[in-house]
């Protein structure tokens, strides 16, 4: 069965923890044209999906940053 723990939006404060980084420095990176970060603004927040956070670093896009 599918972890759909893995799914859930989590806050930018969650993103950046899950990520090992300040949330100082996901801001800037949502900020660059070029980062494809996969962020999502909801209202006025962002929010970030751990399974698209995954797929995005073994991609090799968060070493472009």
């Amino acid at each position: 069965m599918k972890d759909i723990s893995k799914d859930n939006y989590i806050s930018l404060d969650e993103a950046a923890e899950y990520l090992g980084i300040k949330p100082v420095t996901l801001r800037n990176w949502i900020k660059k044209e070029d980062s494809n970060l996969p962020a999502h603004k909801v209202g006025k927040l962002w929010k970030f999906k751990r399974s698209e956070l995954d797929v995005w670093i073994k991609s090799g896009d968060s070493a472009k940053l």
